[in-house]
C-alpha cells in the first residue's frame, strides 16, 4: 500500500513519458528504443541525405524513417539474448552477444540495402553491401554496449539502495536497541529507588503506630508532617536525575526529623561540607538508606543512643562522602556488602547504574569504634542558568 502511493507520487510529479520511465523496465526499454533509432533517423538524414545533396523526395525523406523501425524489431531481441546468458561466465557472455550482434548487423543490413532500393529506384548497390554492413556492426555494437551499461547502472543502483535501505534498517534497529536499553535502564534505577520508599516507611510507621499506642499524640503527628514532608520530596524528584550535594542533604534532613522525633536526644548529628562540594551532582536520596543502616545499628541498639556524622570533600576529579556512625561497626570485619541490608545492596546497585565501574563504595571499621561508609563517585557540577 506504502509502496503504490509512493509510485503514484511519483508519477503525479512528472509528465506523462517520465511516468512511464518509473513504472517498470519493459516501459523504459521501449522509451528508449524509440528515442534512440529515430535519433539514429535524424543523424542518417542530415549526415547522409541533406549532406550529399540528394534528392529531397518522399522516398530519401522516408528511408531513415523505415530503417529505424526496422532497426528497432531486429534489435528487440537482443534484450532477450543478453538477458538469457546474463548470469553466465563472461567469456561465454561476450561470444553470445558478439553473435548476436552479428547476425543483426547482417539482418539489417540486407532489410535496409533491400528497402532503399525497392523506395528510390536505385539497383546494383549490394556491391556497397561490406560499407553498409560495417557501419550496422558499429551501431549494433553501440546499442549493445550502451545496454549493457544501463543494466549495470540499475544494478549499481539497486546496490546502491539496497546498502542504503539496509543501512538505515540496522541504524532503526540501533535506535531502538538504545532507547530499549535507556527504558530498561531508566526502569531500573526507578525500580532501585522506589524499594526505598516502601522500606522506610514500614519502619517509620511502626514508629508512628508505637507513640499512638503510647498516647504521645504530640511526637506522633510530629512524625507525621515530617514523613509527608519527606514522601513529598521523593515522589517530586526524578530517580535517575542527579542532584546537587546540597539538595541531597536538605532532603537527608527531612529525613533524619522524623528519626529525631523517634529517637528524641539519643541521636546526634553532625554535618562537614567542604567548600565546593555542595554542588556536586550525585544520585538523589543515595545518602538516605547509608544514615538509616546507621541508625538501625548503631543509635537504635544502643541505651544511650550514638552520633552520626555525614562529610563531604573534593578530591582532584571526585567527589568523597563519608557517612560515620559510633556504633558497633563490622564484626566480624567485612568490607562488602553482599550480607548488608537491602539499603546498602540497594545504593551499591544504584551507584553501578549510574557510574558503571567508575565508583568507589566500602564500609570500613573506625578504630575508635563505629562504622564508616565511603563512597567515591565522579566530581559533576550543577549547572546554573
Amino acid at each position: 500500500m506504502i509502496e503504490s502511493r509512493i509510485e503514484s507520487r511519483v508519477e503525479s510529479n512528472y509528465p506523462l513519458l517520465l511516468g512511464a520511465v518509473y513504472r517498470g523496465a519493459d516501459h523504459q526499454f521501449l522509451i528508449l528504443q524509440l528515442v534512440g533509432w529515430f535519433g539514429l533517423s535524424l543523424i542518417s538524414f542530415f549526415s547522409l541525405t541533406v549532406w550529399y545533396n540528394q534528392q529531397f523526395n518522399l522516398a530519401y525523406v522516408g528511408h531513415p524513417l523505415v530503417q529505424s523501425v526496422l532497426g528497432i524489431f531486429v534489435s528487440w531481441p537482443l534484450r532477450w539474448l543478453f538477458n538469457y546468458y546474463w548470469h553466465e561466465r563472461a567469456l561465454f557472455r561476450i561470444s553470445a552477444a558478439i553473435t548476436g550482434v552479428l547476425v543483426c548487423s547482417m539482418l539489417w543490413t540486407l532489410l535496409r540495402l533491400y528497402t532503399f532500393m525497392e523506395m528510390t529506384g536505385e539497383a546494383g548497390l549490394w556491391s556497397d553491401f561490406g560499407p553498409w554492413l560495417f557501419a550496422s556492426i558499429l551501431i549494433f555494437l553501440s546499442w549493445g554496449a550502451f545496454y549493457h551499461g544501463i543494466k549495470y547502472y540499475q544494478l549499481l543502483q539497486r546496490e546502491h539502495d539496497h546498502s542504503m535501505k539496509l543501512a538505515s534498517e540496522k541504524k532503526a534497529q540501533e535506535l531502538r536497541r538504545s532507547r530499549a536499553e535507556t527504558i530498561a535502564h531508566e526502569a531500573q534505577l526507578k525500580m532501585l529507588r522506589y524499594q526505598l520508599n516502601p522500606h522506610f516507611l514500614f519502619n517509620t510507621l511502626n514508629a508512628i503506630s508505637a507513640l499512638v499506642e503510647i498516647k504521645d499524640v504530640p511526637r506522633a503527628n510530629g512524625m507525621i508532617v515530617q514523613l509527608s514532608d519527606f514522601l513529598r520530596y521523593s515522589l517530586d524528584n526524578d530517580p535517575i536525575q542527579r542532584v546537587s550535594l546540597e539538595k541531597e542533604l536538605e532532603a537527608l534532613k527531612l529525613y533524619l526529623n522524623i528519626e529525631q522525633v523517634r529517637f528524641g536526644s539519643r541521636l546526634q548529628l553532625e554535618f562537614d561540607i567542604a567548600d565546593g562540594a555542595d554542588v556536586a551532582l550525585i544520585p538523589s536520596l543515595i545518602l538516605q538508606p547509608l544514615v538509616e543502616n546507621a541508625i538501625k545499628h548503631a543509635i537504635a541498639p544502643m541505651e544511650t543512643g550514638g552520633k552520626i556524622s555525614v562529610t563531604a570533600g573534593l578530591d582532584g576529579e571526585f567527589l568523597t562522602v563519608e557517612v560515620k556512625d559510633t556504633g558497633p561497626g563490622i564484626s566480624p570485619p567485612d568490607k562488602h556488602t553482599q550480607s548488608s541490608g537491602i539499603g546498602l545492596r540497594n545504593t551499591v546497585d544504584r551507584l553501578q547504574e549510574f557510574y558503571g565501574d567508575n565508583y568507589e563504595f566500602r564500609l570500613e571499621d573506625i578504630e575508635s569504634g563505629g562504622l564508616r561508609a565511603v563512597m567515591r563517585l565522579p566530581m559533576e557540577k550543577q549547572a546554573f542558568a
